[in-house]
């Protein structure tokens, strides 16, 4: 039953606007050797990406989780630490917060 005079969320159209406003569904990154690595946007992962990547205790194993074995591989590669993922992530979930913040409109 709807309420009268409110509107109703639209499942697809909200999470269309938050892709727009974060860029899209994935998250970009360029490697110091111009490589492009991309992982899950977390407002948009599986779930098992999720948690894998909660579950992770060092900033090794979250690196491993967020990137997957073979980008991990490119990564350490080219001269990149751990810990460089983990500013990676902070800076996302940065960036996201400040999004989220601006509510998408209702249809």
């Amino acid at each position: 039953m709807s309420k009268p005079n409110k509107k109703r969320y639209k499942l697809s159209e909200v999470k269309q606007q938050y892709v727009d406003a974060v860029g899209g569904e994935d998250v970009e990154f360029e490697l110091d050797n111009g490589e492009i690595l991309t992982f899950p946007h977390p407002l948009f992962a599986p779930d098992e990406w999720a948690t894998a990547v909660d579950a992770a205790e060092s900033n090794r194993d979250k690196a491993h989780a967020i990137l997957g074995e073979e980008q991990y591989d490119k990564f350490v590669a080219a001269g990149h630490h751990d810990a460089d993922v983990a500013l990676l992530f902070v800076a996302v979930q940065q960036d996201m917060q400040d999004q989220v913040k601006r509510r998408p409109t209702r249809s």
